[in-house]
C-alpha cells in the first residue's frame, strides 16, 4: 500500500488527515458476480484516513453522524460489529447517541481484524444496514456476519494500531491510525432501496442497454439476469482499467483485464447475441462516470478500439474452444475433466483455464487442476531453458564495499565534456587499491566527472583519461547508488590517488547520443498527439547509433500514421526550438504539464527538459541545446515486443544520412539487376512476384497430387470391409498440407477413413477423417483421434467427420497409429 510508510511513521504524510475515492478491481470471488446482490469485480471505495491524529472515538462517532445525519439513514436499521477482544471500541459504540447497543455484536479475527501479511494491521468495526427479513436466510439467529443478503456491510472502520513483524508478533504502533473503506455501490443500494448493486440508478442504465441490444428482458429469467449482470459489472471495470493504461495480456493486471473481457464476451453469447457488442457499451459507461473521471472522456476512442480488438480476437477462440470443450465434457465418462484436456484447450486453442473451469462447473464437472498445473510448469520450464540457451551471460554490477562510505561525486557533464580530477577511490572486485598499472582494468570514482553513467535509457559515455606519461580508456561508467563508477583500461603509466587526470568524453559519441535522446522526447509527444493521450513510455534506449522507444499501445501503427509522426518530428527539428533544462519541485513539474515515466520514483527536486513549447519531460539525461542540432529523424521499424507494448526504432543526424545513402545504393543495385531505373523497381518486382506466386501454386498442386498418389500406393493404404483406410506418418509437415491431402483424397474415394500423424522433436499431431458412410458404421473421427492420441500421451477432439489431437511422445507415434487401425477394424 502507498500509505504503509505513513502508518508506520517511516515517512511524513502530506497531511495527517485524508479522504479518498479509489477505483478498485477485485476478482477472488468473481464466480459470485451476478449471482448475489452485493458482489462485483469493479467498485469505488470511499475512505478516510488518520495518520497518528484522531482515533477510534472520532472515527466511530463521525461515521455514525455521516450515515444518520448527512445520508439520513434510519438509525434503527443500523448494526455494528467489533473485534471480540476490542473492549475499547465496544464501549465507544455503547455511548454513541442514538445507537441501540442491542445491535452491537462481537465477531472473531476472520471478520473483524484487518491484516495482510506483515506490517500495519489492527482490529476493525463494521457498520451494517438491515435490509429486512425478505433478504434473509430465515434463521432466527441471523445477524451481521451471516452470508445471506439481509445485513449489508456499508462501512469498515480499521483501527491500525499494530505493526506485525516476521515472527508474527503484534507490536503496538507509537501513533495508531485510522483506515476506513465504504463501497460507493453498496451505499447506493442502501440509500436508494435497490434490490442489488446492479439496480441502482446509474448502473441500471447499463442493464437496460444490454437488454435492448440482446432483446432479453431483465427480471424474467435467473440465468439471463446473471449474464446481464456479469456483462454490466465487467464492462464497467474494463473501461476504467483501459483508461488507466492497462492492456489485455496474459500476465498480471493485463490478464485480469483480458479475463473480464472474455467472461463478458462469453455471457453475451449465452444471451444469444449474434455479434460482439461490448464496445458499444463504452459510451454509456463513460457518460455515467465521465464527470467524476474526465480521463475516460479523453480516452474514449482508445477504450472503444481496445475492447473491440480484444473481443474480435477472442471470437474465434471462444467458438472453437466451446465446441471442443462441449465434446470433451460429453465424452469424459466421469465427473472430472482431465488436466491434459484442459491443457490442450489452453495451449493449442488459447482457451483460458478459468473459462474452462467455470463452464465445467456449470455442467457439474470438475477439472484435474493438479495435472494441469504440472503440464503448465513443464511448459514454462522448457520455455526458460530455451531462452537461457540463447541468452548471453548477464554482467553483474559492482557490489557495495565498506570503503565507499562517505564518498560522493559531482556530474559536470551537462556543461562540459572535459574535467580535471584526482581519484577518490580506485578498486577492483577484490577491494580497494593504492595504485594500478598497464594492462589492468579497474574501477575509479572521481569527485568530479563529465562522464554520464548509464541510466534512464541513455548509455554511458566513453572517452579517455590522461596525464603526463599516463593514458587509459574509459570503456564504461556504471551507477552505484549515486556514484559514477568509471571502468578504465590502463594503456600506459601508473594510476594513483595523487595525480590529477584529464577526463575527456568522446565528443562525437556524446553528441550523437544527445541527438537521439532529445529525439525520443519529441517522439513521445508526437505519439501522444497522433495516436492518443493514453500513450505512456514503457522503456527507452539511446546510444550514439540509434534510439529505441517502447510504449503502451494495443495494435500496430498504420504506415500512414508513422509517416505523419515522422513528418511532425522533422518539422520540430526544422523549427530549431531551444532545448532548456530547469530544476523544480515534483509538484511544480506536474503542474507545469511535464511528462513523468509510468511507475517511476522521483526525488522531491527534479530536472525538467523542455523542447521549446512542444514537449516537457522529467529527465536526468543529456540533450542538445537546440532541436535543429538533431539534423534529421527517420523511423526504421515499429513492432510489438510484448502484450500491449510496441517499440519504435529510429535514427537521427549522420546515422540517418548514412542509412539513406545505403538505402539508395541498395535500390540502385536492384534497379541495375532489373535493367531499369529507380522508379521501375516496384513495378518489375511486382511482376516477378506474381509470376513466382503462379508457378508456386502450380508446383503445390502437382506436389499434392503426387503426394496423394504415393500415399495410395504405399503400405499405409488398405481396404477394410469395403472402406479405403489410409494411414501415414510424416515428419515436420504443416497441418495445412495434411488437410489439403485429405481434401484431395476425399475427391477420389467415397468410402474413406484417413489417419495422419506428423512428428517433430517434441510432439506429434494427429488428424483423422471419416466419410459419412464410415460414420454410419460407427467410425467417428473424434473418437478415433482420442483412441489414437492417448497412446502418445495426448488427447484431442473435433467432429465425427474431422478431428485433431496432440501428443507429447513422438516415439509412440507408430504404436498410436496401429492402435487407431485396430479401432477402425473393430467396427468394419
Amino acid at each position: 500500500s502507498p500509505l504503509k510508510a505513513y502508518f508506520t511513521g517511516a515517512k511524513e504524510p502530506p497531511n495527517k488527515r485524508m479522504a479518498t475515492c479509489q477505483k478498485c478491481i477485485r476478482t477472488p470471488d468473481i464466480e459470485n458476480v451476478g449471482k448475489t446482490s452485493r458482489h462485483g469485480t469493479f467498485f469505488e471505495m470511499l475512505g478516510n484516513f488518520s495518520f497518528g491524529d484522531y482515533f477510534k472515538k472520532e472515527a466511530i462517532n463521525w461515521a455514525w453522524e455521516y450515515l444518520t445525519v448527512e445520508l439520513e439513514l434510519d438509525a434503527s436499521l443500523l448494526y455494528a460489529s467489533v473485534y471480540e477482544e476490542d473492549d475499547e471500541a465496544y464501549e465507544i459504540w455503547k455511548k454513541v447517541e442514538g445507537f441501540d447497543e442491542k445491535k452491537l455484536v462481537r465477531l472473531g479475527k476472520e471478520d473483524n481484524f484487518w491484516e495482510h501479511g506483515t506490517g500495519p494491521c489492527g482490529p476493525c468495526s463494521e457498520i451494517y444496514f438491515d435490509r429486512g427479513a425478505v433478504y434473509g436466510c430465515g434463521d432466527a439467529g441471523c445477524k451481521p456476519g451471516c452470508d445471506c443478503d439481509r445485513f449489508i456491510e456499508v462501512w469498515n472502520l480499521v483501527f491500525t494500531q499494530f505493526d506485525k513483524d516476521e515472527q508474527g508478533i503484534y507490536n503496538p504502533l507509537p501513533k495508531p491510525n485510522i483506515d476506513t473503506g465504504m463501497g460507493l455501490e453498496r451505499l447506493a443500494v442502501v440509500c436508494q432501496g435497490a434490490g442489488n448493486l446492479f439496480e441502482t440508478d446509474t448502473i441500471k442504465d447499463i442493464i437496460d442497454m444490454i437488454s435492448q441490444i440482446t432483446g432479453r428482458g431483465y427480471g424474467k429469467n435467473l440465468d439471463t439476469d446473471v449474464s446481464i449482470r456479469v456483462i454490466t459489472d465487467h464492462i464497467r471495470g474494463t473501461v476504467h482499467m483501459i483508461s488507466d493504461g492497462i492492456i489485455p495480456s496474459n500476465e498480471g493486471r493485463g490478464y485480469v483485464l483480458r479475463r473480464l473481457i472474455r467472461r463478458a464476451a462469453r455471457h453475451s453469447r449465452l444471451l444469444g447475441a449474434k455479434k460482439d457488442f461490448l464496445h458499444e457499451l463504452t459510451d454509456l459507461v463513460i457518460k455515467l462516470s465521465g464527470q467524476a473521471y474526465p480521463g475516460l472522456i479523453d480516452k474514449r476512442d482508445y477504450i472503444y478500439k481496445v475492447i473491440l480488438a480484444e473481443t474480435q480476437k477472442f471470437a474465434q477462440t471462444i467458438d472453437t474452444g466451446m465446441e471442443m470443450l462441449g465434446d470433451m465434457i460429453k465424452n469424459t465418462g466421469s465427473s472430472i475433466l482431465s488436466g491434459e484436456d484442459v491443457f490442450l484447450l489452453h495451449d493449442t486453442f488459447g482457451f483460458p483455464k478459468d473459462l474452462t473451469l467455470e463452464i465445467a462447473q456449470e455442467q457439474g464437472i470438475g477439472i484435474d487442476l493438479a495435472a494441469f498445473e504440472i503440464l503448465m510448469k513443464a511448459q514454462k520450464k522448457r520455455a526458460r531453458e530455451a531462452f537461457m540457451s540463447k541468452s548471453a551471460a548477464w554482467e553483474k554490477g559492482t557490489g557495495s564495499f565498506d570503503f565507499l562510505e562517505g564518498i560522493s561525486n559531482e556530474f559536470t557533464g551537462y556543461d562540459s565534456l572535459v574535467t580535471l580530477s584526482k581519484p577518490a577511490v580506485i578498486f577492483s572486485d577484490e577491494g580497494a587499491l593504492d595504485f594500478a598499472g598497464p594492462g589492468e582494468v579497474v574501477n575509479v570514482i572521481f569527485p568530479k566527472t563529465p562522464f554520464y553513467a548509464q541510466s534512464g535509457g541513455q548509455v554511458s559515455d566513453r572517452g579517455s583519461m590522461t596525464a603526463q606519461d599516463f593514458r587509459a580508456e574509459v570503456t564504461d561508467v556504471k551507477k552505484l547508488d549515486d556514484l559514477h563508477v568509471h571502468v578504465i583500461n590502463i594503456i600506459e603509466g601508473r594510476l594513483d590517488h595523487d595525480t590529477e587526470y584529464m577526463l575527456s568524453v568522446d565528443k562525437a559519441s556524446r553528441y550523437a547520443t544527445m541527438r537521439n535522446h532529445t529525439a525520443t522526447h519529441i517522439l513521445h509527444k508526437a505519439l501522444s498527439q497522433e495516436i492518443g493521450s493514453h500513450i505512456e513510455q514503457k522503456g527507452s534506449y539511446v546510444d550514439d547509433t540509434r534510439l529505441r522507444f517502447d510504449f503502451g499501445h494495443y495494435e500496430p501503427i498504420d504506415k500512414k500514421v508513422l509517416d505523419m509522426i515522422e513528418k511532425k518530428i522533422n518539422q520540430v527539428i526544422l523549427d530549431a526550438k531551444p532545448v532548456t533544462t530547469g530544476i523544480m519541485t515534483l509538484d511544480e513539474a506536474r503542474k507545469s504539464g511535464a511528462k513523468a515515466l509510468f511507475d517511476e520514483k522521483y526525488q522531491n527536486l527534479v530536472r525538467v527538459v523542455k523542447v521549446g513549447d512542444y514537449s516537457s519531460e522529467l529527465c536526468g539525461g543529456t540533450h542538445v541545446s537546440n532541436s535543429g542540432q538533431i539534423g534529421a529523424f527517420h523511423i526504421i521499424s515499429e513492432n510489438g515486443i510484448a502484450a500491449g507494448v510496441r517499440r519504435i526504432e529510429a535514427l537521427t543526424g549522420e546515422n540517418s544520412v548514412s542509412y539513406f545513402n545505403r538505402t539508395e545504393k541498395t535500390l540502385s543495385d536492384a534497379a541495375a539487376l532489373l535493367k531499369g531505373g529507380l522508379e521501375d523497381v516496384p513495378g518489375r518486382i511486382r511482376i516477378m512476384l506474381d509470376t513466382v506466386k503462379e508457378l508456386s501454386h502450380k508446383v503445390d498442386e502437382l506436389n499434392k497430387k503426387i503426394g496423394t498418389v504415393m500415399i495410395e500406393k504405399d503400405a499405409g493404404t488398405i481396404v477394410i470391409g469395403g472402406f479405403t483406410v489410409i494411414s501415414r506418418i510424416f515428419e515436420n509437415t504443416e497441418l495445412k498440407t495434411l488437410r489439403e491431402m485429405i481434401d484431395e483424397l476425399k475427391t477420389k474415394h467415397e468410402d474413406l477413413i484417413v489417419l495422419f500423424a506428423s512428428t517433430d522433436d517434441n510432439k506429434v499431431t494427429f488428424l483423422a477423417y471419416s466419410s459419412d458412410s464410415a460414420i454410419k458404421k460407427g467410425v467417428m473421427a473424434d473418437k478415433l483421434i482420442r483412441e489414437t492420441a492417448v497412446i502418445a500421451g495426448g488427447s484431442g477432439g473435433g467432429k465425427p467427420s474431422f478431428a485433431q489431437a496432440g501428443g507429447k511422445d513422438p516415439a509412440m507415434t507408430k504404436k498410436a497409429v496401429e492402435q487407431g487401425i485396430s479401432y477402425i477394424k473393430s467396427f468394419l
